[in-house]
């Protein structure tokens, strides 16, 4: 490996050791995608790698009742509001995804909405698990802004985060990391 490269490098230093030397990826904007999916269909790769999972299921409200019908849950996410294949007099959003049962709950936005979310398999990593809340900001997605509240530790090894305002689509599956300023106090996943 080139001397001039360094693991201590921030990536807009990177950038700039890119742009010195005339390469056309220094002002190349982050991905968002999966690298290894370069035409963004996710639902044929996951189907290709899982047959299973192009199981039908239903489109349902939040009282159980069916809206429609659809080709696999890996095609949805908790807060998506596109592609849903459902009319509606007013923009519904998915609230919930039981794999198991092959079911899609969809609802209106402020359905969408919690004040608190519980973490597995927490690290806590510039703090010892909190006996007691602790005042953080935390993160629950990739462009989300960290919203203010109080974690504590669970004795499973768990976190419960309540949050000062309700935030939209909580997802489990998704990382949670909670913060202190620009501190990283610790992270998990969304249960």
């Amino acid at each position: 490996m080139p001397s001039f490269l360094s693991a201590a490098w921030s990536k807009s230093e990177v950038r700039e050791q890119a742009r010195r030397l005339g390469l056309a990826v220094a002002d190349k904007p982050d991905s968002q995608e999966i690298c290894f999916i370069p035409d963004g269909d996710y639902a044929s790769f996951v189907e290709r790698k899982e047959p299973a999972v192009a199981r039908a299921g239903a489109i349902v409200d939040e009282k159980g009742q069916a809206l429609g019908t659809h080709a696999g849950v890996h095609r949805f996410t908790v807060g998506q509001r596109k592609g849903l294949g459902v009319a509606s007099s007013s923009p519904l959003y998915v609230l919930k995804i039981d794999a198991d049962a092959g079911t899609v709950m969809v609802g209106s936005r402020d359905a969408l909405e919690q004040t608190r979310l519980t973490a597995s398999g927490v690290n806590w990593v510039s703090i010892d698990a909190p006996d007691s809340p602790v005042r953080v900001s935390a993160q629950i997605r990739h462009r989300h802004k960290p919203a203010a509240g109080f974690v504590r530790a669970l004795p499973d090894g768990g976190a419960e985060m309540t949050f000062d305002a309700p935030q939209p689509a909580v997802t489990p599956g998704q990382a949670v990391v909670f913060y202190d300023r620009d501190v990283v106090v610790g992270g998990g996943w969304i249960e």
